[in-house]
């Protein structure tokens, strides 16, 4: 078991089994020494953890643990391209999607879910550039969804 992974397990959790895309495409690929994930979901098991709308059905803290299992979710696409977590040098990019009701503008704290969690797992490797952004709707419903850019 690689470092990292061990580390998830000492931060409370597992790393998933990679989740299956919803269409054509695959869940991250390599480029140079980069890798660029799909947008993740807060699948658990295969089964959408959550649906709905932040500031609506889904709360703000709610939606700050997913964005967590989304992160999770990414890092298990990472490992299908590089075998190995440890070979992560850097988190170079958070890339966070909130699907939010209008008046909601707290997109920046739940995406924090993702790069608290990120940065408790890699330490100073996992300080990154980011982006938080409100969206009208994600795929089935999804609350947040995040996609990940990390140097090997």
């Amino acid at each position: 078991m690689s470092q990292i992974e061990q580390r998830i397990i000492d931060l409370g959790f597992l790393l998933p089994e990679n989740a299956k895309p919803l269409a054509a495409y695959i869940p991250a690929v390599q480029s140079g020494n980069l890798v660029f994930t799909s947008g993740q979901l807060p699948m658990i098991a295969g089964n959408l953890a959550e649906t709905g709308k932040v500031g609506g059905s889904v709360s703000p803290e709610r939606a700050k643990e997913l964005a967590t299992i989304c992160a999770l979710n990414a890092l298990a696409a990472v490992k299908t391209v590089i075998g190995d977590l440890d070979k992560i040098k850097r988190i170079v990019k958070v890339v966070g999607f909130v699907s939010s009701t209008p008046e909601f503008s707290g997109q920046p704290a739940v995406v924090n879910g993702a790069s608290e969690f990120l940065g408790d797992v890699f330490g100073e490797k996992g300080i990154h550039a980011r982006s938080a952004v409100g969206v009208a709707v994600l795929p089935l419903d999804a609350p947040v969804e995040i996609e990940l850019i990390v140097e090997v």
